[in-house]
């Protein structure tokens, strides 16, 4: 068969065909009597190996290796093949969450477009300075009144910024990444949410204590769903933050970080912000004497819980006190009946 008919068969041009030819790929079996080349039956099959290889993303070096050479397996070809298919999609990947955030941006020339790429670049850098720097910038050019055409930086999208701040562990970095989401506007808190539900617990709790800096009744909302989270950490930062707020929702994870000793003192404060009136203020007592007559509850554990009924206003609590002035911990009695005393000498 002549290259002709061999190039309308198999869809290869000629001029393919015969590149092929010089790199030792397939050489046609014979000549006709004109000197035209003359491709075989196993010369066409070969063709078609050749193209079904080159489907597969291989070069055509690699092809004439995978046809030629006895001791070249499949199975170590396709191995080869997954593991740059899955580096192409991981660039490709990256490539086009990078423009749709400069597309996010909304930038109005290529000023605006560059100042979000240096932003975006800087936010992934090796360096803490400078993605402290920019978050910073981004949190500047969220402020209410700034605008790009004021000469102040482009906004980074509320995607990226989530993004880093999930993933930072410097506290310096972490803390101006918070102060940029909370002046980020809307979009923030669902993403955040989303990283609460992240199987690695370091996520989660960076998630929750970016939520807990957010304005605003949807965060509070999702803070408030964190308190039945099974992760502890996740808890006790949903609940101080929303205790904070003024939600007594809060009270049963506070009283679990005083058992914990986790954020005791903060938890502490909060329960005593929390029993602003009567009925909270007995309520709180009541928990936290509950706890206190576990008998799971630890020696450590009891003091805390003791000390917090100091900032609990109301007769629960002073009766509580009267109670535990009595208790068999010599610890926990000597604490409570100064706490008694003192409350009563006001």
């Amino acid at each position: 068969m002549l290259i002709g008919e061999v190039a309308r068969r198999s869809g290869v041009s000629a001029r393919m065909l015969r590149h092929y030819e010089s790199l030792g790929l397939v050489r046609p079996s014979g000549r006709t009597g004109s000197g035209y080349r003359e491709y075989s039956e196993e010369d066409i099959r070969r063709i078609f190996h050749i193209e079904s290889l080159r489907a597969l993303g291989l070069s055509l070096r690699e092809v004439k290796r995978a046809l030629d050479d006895a001791d070249f397996t499949p199975s170590t070809l396709v191995d080869d093949l997954i593991r740059r298919t899955r580096e192409r999609i991981a660039a490709e990947t990256e490539l086009l969450t990078r423009l749709r955030r400069i597309h996010a941006a909304d930038p109005a020339g290529w000023e605006d477009a560059l100042q979000v790429v240096t932003l975006l670049q800087a936010l992934g850098s090796k360096s803490a300075d400078a993605r402290q720097r920019a978050a910073l910038a981004s949190a500047s050019s969220a402020s209410p009144g700034s605008s790009a055409s004021s000469g102040d930086e482009v906004p980074v999208p509320v995607e990226a910024l989530v993004e880093a701040a999930l993933g930072e562990s410097d506290p310096n970095v972490a803390g101006a990444l918070r102060w940029a989401l909370a002046r980020s506007g809307d979009g923030a808190p669902a993403l955040l949410a989303e990283g609460i539900g992240s199987p690695v617990a370091a996520v989660r709790e960076r998630a929750v204590r970016s939520l807990a800096v957010l304005p605003g009744g949807e965060a509070a909302g999702h803070l408030r769903d964190a308190l039945a989270h099974p992760d502890p950490v996740v808890r006790g930062h949903a609940a101080l933050a929303i205790g904070a707020r003024g939600d007594t929702d809060a009270v049963p994870a506070l009283v679990d970080l005083l058992e914990e000793g986790r954020n005791d003192t903060d938890a502490a404060d909060t329960l005593s912000v929390l029993a602003s009136d009567t009925a909270t203020a007995d309520r709180i007592a009541h928990r936290l004497v509950e706890r206190l007559a576990r008998s799971t509850t630890r020696a450590p554990a009891r003091g805390r819980l003791t000390q917090a009924l100091a900032g609990i206003p109301g007769t629960r609590a002073s009766q509580a006190l009267a109670e535990l002035s009595h208790d068999a911990d010599r610890a926990v009695a000597l604490t409570a009946r100064y706490l008694f005393h003192l409350r009563h000498a006001r």
